[in-house]
């Protein structure tokens, strides 16, 4: 990578970069951040936080309009200091902004050892939204041989000269920090979906149990493989820190990292770890327990804490899911039997992640405020006595109106006071 800018460019990726630590600085990040810490760390009377993830509808939030920079590189860096900086002055969510600017390694997995293609199609405006998978695997007790086990490398002169670069560009202004994740592939049933097909994946549960098995498996041991990779080579670091999140939800918490950490490398049970499995929505909780549990409960263990699911309704796999090792949070979708789910989790320390219909903004071009207020409130029924957050996540536009999603944080805002400060 060409490390190098125009000065112009420089001079006012500085200029973001102090308006970031600016707005990091502020009392009511550290407001923020407590009510982060009481929520993970499950401490009475935690009030729920409020989040809307902005990357889905980047064509309102971070239009071409808003970029100044002219290089690749520049508008990259300019990327990540605007959508910061963008998150407190336009949607002020609960969003902590952190003190960091920061940057991943130069690391290569070659996970699979076979190319999954894929062919896209755009909306109406451009926006590529519409994909689906080219699978390698046409018939899975045939072509299984063609999959091999994962090959990771890195390069860290590579990382070290990207670090340094950025460490003189923000000097005296940001920190320059390395985050790594976990860097295995956990969303197993996601890999076979783009490897074979959802119809061929159902179907081979009836017609080649064996087979589905010994592809979980392989895909299990795969994961392991580069989270054990990662830890063995010093790549990992802690992720429980301002900025840091599992789908948009912040990691804040002091019960990590695992006691015997002892430096800036981490282990994998000092981390969040994160997994969900979406394409099994179609399928028995038996089928479920049988052909994905094991795998995935094994590739959970050896995280510090656990944040599970994404739009998958939760409350089918219950069962399954209260028994994964370390968990802590639990992706309640708009699919959810809340009530279920909240009556499960009340008396345990396990927080709510409440993922809101985007229909409210995504689809109305309007803000129904009542509507909206509604759906928040049968959420806050739900889940009282439940530990809570709201993550809004799936808003693909908002109409050119972002005025809408801050005016949705101020009436959750409004009707959770309601209930926690009454």
């Amino acid at each position: 990578m060409d490390l190098t800018l125009p000065v112009d460019e420089r001079v006012y990726l500085r200029e973001l970069a102090r308006k970031q630590a600016e707005y990091a600085s502020l009392p009511v990040m550290e407001k923020r951040r407590r009510m982060w810490l009481d929520l993970n760390d499950a401490r009475a009377g935690a009030e729920p936080p409020v989040v809307i993830e902005t990357w889905t509808f980047d064509r309102d939030f971070l239009p071409p309009s808003v970029f100044k920079c002219r290089t690749e590189l520049g508008r990259s860096i300019e990327g990540q200091l605007l959508r910061r900086i963008r998150q407190y002055e336009i949607i002020n969510d609960d969003s902590v902004i952190p003190d960091t600017f920061d940057m991943g390694w130069n690391a290569s997995i070659d996970e699979l050892g076979v190319r999954i293609g894929v062919e896209t199609a755009r909306d109406s405006q451009g926006y590529e939204l519409g994909y689906h998978y080219l699978h390698p695997i046409k018939d899975l007790a045939r072509d299984f041989s063609i999959l091999k086990p994962a090959v990771c490398s890195v390069d860290r002169q590579a990382t070290m000269a990207r670090k340094a670069f950025f460490e003189e560009l923000f000097d005296g202004i940001l920190r320059v920090r390395i985050c790594s994740g976990i860097m295995g592939s956990t969303s197993l049933t996601q890999r076979v979906v783009q490897l074979m097909g959802m119809e061929a994946f159902f179907t081979a549960m009836y017609d080649q149990p064996e087979e589905v098995h010994r592809l979980m498996g392989f895909l299990r041991d795969n994961c392991l493989r580069v989270m054990r990779w990662a830890e063995k080579e010093g790549l990992l670091r802690l992720n429980n820190q301002p900025g840091d999140t599992n789908a948009s939800s912040g990691n804040m918490t002091t019960r990590l990292p695992a006691p015997g950490f002892s430096g800036e490398a981490a282990r994998l049970r000092d981390m969040w770890g994160a997994a969900e499995s979406q394409e099994t929505v179609g399928i028995s909780p038996e089928m479920f327990h049988e052909f994905c549990y094991p795998y995935y409960r094994d590739v959970c263990e050896p995280f510090g804490l656990l944040y599970w699911g994404c739009c998958e309704p939760a409350h089918p796999f219950w069962n399954d899911i209260r028994s994964f090792p370390h968990l802590k949070k639990v992706s309640i979708s708009r699919w959810c039997d809340q009530k279920f789910v909240g009556e499960a989790m009340r008396g345990t320390d396990l927080v709510f992640s409440r993922k809101p219909d985007p229909k409210f903004l995504g689809v109305d071009e309007k803000l129904d405020e009542e509507g909206w207020a509604a759906h928040v409130r049968e959420t806050l029924d739900a889940a009282q006595g439940v530990f809570l957050e709201f993550i809004v996540r799936d808003v693909y536009t908002v109409h050119g109106d972002l005025s809408k999603p801050r005016r949705a944080v101020e009436i959750a805002r409004l009707e959770i006071s309601k209930r926690y400060r009454a």
